[in-house]
């Protein structure tokens, strides 16, 4: 597993540098702590593209053409990234050591509609022609430029994207692309990233469904450049994560939200696409099913009566959702480094089981049903458990302590109430 995590692009970022610092403080231990909070270990940056930050824009290092593909550009560095810059560094201070910066859109400049908007492909990759000449180079260093900045600032960026949802012409930054057209750029990315001495990986294609990134990265294949990318990137809102993508490389769910959803703080109502629950269950088909090694989602904290975000400020207040405790399951549990394991039996269950680097071993247990079932684990091989430990979620826990027994054979048993989730830990 690589983890879990979120967003705070196109500004919302600035809403937690915003924030009073005793309420500041409390929201990112909510999303960073292993203890206390939501145990988040990714943070997804958006790379900007937009000459200002009027708006909810994120501003580009590179605001004025340099004239050409060739011409020395001329990088524009803040310190502070639309707020972006502050969240890293807040969440590196609590351990996150994971972070995957991501371009919506290449500059204007760069592209064949010459407007970071409304679609337009990079120019330089196949099928494409623009009197300004090839841009892939070009884009390749701007994006190594990225990165160094965060370098120096002290946050590594361990991912690096390029795309994000490209089969879609958005009216706010975006940029089309096919498979065969990012094979085109990676081509040019990898070695520039291999001769600035980084170790960042390549991400692609963060494609708005999962099926069509199934097609883009057939296509990678294809064109030979699979070998080239770090991680496979898909989003979950045309169609969503149900069974594997063909590749090697790890996969990741890089973006999904109940974007238009009456704000809903709940873990079960009604059965709505807002409640903590159903978000329980979305991320166990992702990694069971689909094989995701992570799960992020949109935006982390953000203002407004959506469930577009986890936490909801408002003014200098701020809200819970129980999408939040949903995470805290997984990502407190299925934390970086795990491996996961087989199960069986659990009836009626959403159920799995991570080897975790210290040598535990944590079950998770999601009970969707209205029942409260009695759960009893044993382990096989060379694992048995002296000691344990479990956290329930439910309508009125937020990832707190539940009784668990254990037997001198090592047989964990407890209780999962209905409509509910719990974590148990096993320790040798």
């Amino acid at each position: 597993m690589d983890g879990f995590g979120f967003s705070e692009a196109f500004q919302r970022a600035n809403v937690i540098v915003k924030l009073p610092d005793k309420q500041q403080k409390e929201v990112l231990d909510l999303l960073f702590n292993t203890t206390s909070g939501a145990g988040m270990n990714i943070l997804r940056i958006g790379i900007g593209s937009s000459p200002d930050s009027s708006s909810d824009h994120m501003n580009t290092i590179e605001p004025k053409n340099p004239g050409s593909p060739t011409a020395t550009p001329d990088y524009v560095w803040d310190g502070k990234d639309s707020g972006q810059l502050f969240v890293a560094q807040q969440a590196y201070a609590r351990g996150v050591r994971t972070f995957y910066a991501d371009a919506w859109s290449a500059p204007s400049f760069m592209k064949t509609n010459g407007n970071e908007n409304n679609g337009g492909s990079l120019c330089g990759v196949s099928g494409t022609k623009c009197s300004s000449g090839d841009w892939k180079q070009a884009y390749a260093n701007y994006l190594v430029a990225y990165i160094k900045f965060y370098q120096a600032a002290g946050i590594d960026i361990t991912y690096v994207g390029f795309l994000n949802e490209p089969e879609y012409s958005a009216s706010y930054a975006g940029m089309l692309s096919s498979g065969t057209q990012a094979a085109d750029f990676i081509k040019i990315l990898a070695p520039t990233i291999y001769t600035a001495n980084l170790s960042t990986g390549i991400a692609c294609c963060d494609s708005e469904g999962w099926s069509n990134q199934g097609t883009m990265t057939s296509q990678i294949k294809s064109a030979g450049a699979e070998s080239l990318l770090a991680i496979i990137t898909s989003h979950s809102y045309t169609s969503s994560p149900s069974s594997p993508i063909s590749t090697s490389k790890r996969v990741w769910q890089t973006e999904n939200a109940d974007l238009q959803g009456a704000w809903q703080s709940a873990w079960y109502s009604s059965g709505g696409a807002g409640e903590g629950m159903h978000w329980a269950s979305l991320i166990h088909t992702a990694v069971v099913n689909a094989n995701c090694s992570a799960y992020v989602y949109w935006v982390g904290v953000q203002g407004g009566s959506t469930n577009s975000k986890l936490v909801r400020v408002d003014g200098d207040s701020y809200i819970v959702s129980k999408r939040l405790w949903a995470f805290a399951q997984w990502a407190r549990a299925a934390t970086p480094g795990s491996v996961r394991v087989g199960v069986s039996g659990g009836s009626g269950l959403q159920t799995s089981a991570y080897l975790r680097d210290d040598g535990t071993l944590a079950v998770l247990v999601l009970n969707t049903g209205t029942s409260d079932a009695s759960v009893s684990i044993s382990t096989a091989g060379d694992f048995t458990a002296n000691t344990t430990k479990a956290w329930i979620t439910d309508n009125t826990h937020d990832y707190s302590d539940t009784a668990t027994t254990i037997s001198s054979s090592g047989l964990v048993s407890g209780s999962v109430s209905g409509r509910s989730m719990v974590t148990f830990v096993l320790s040798k």
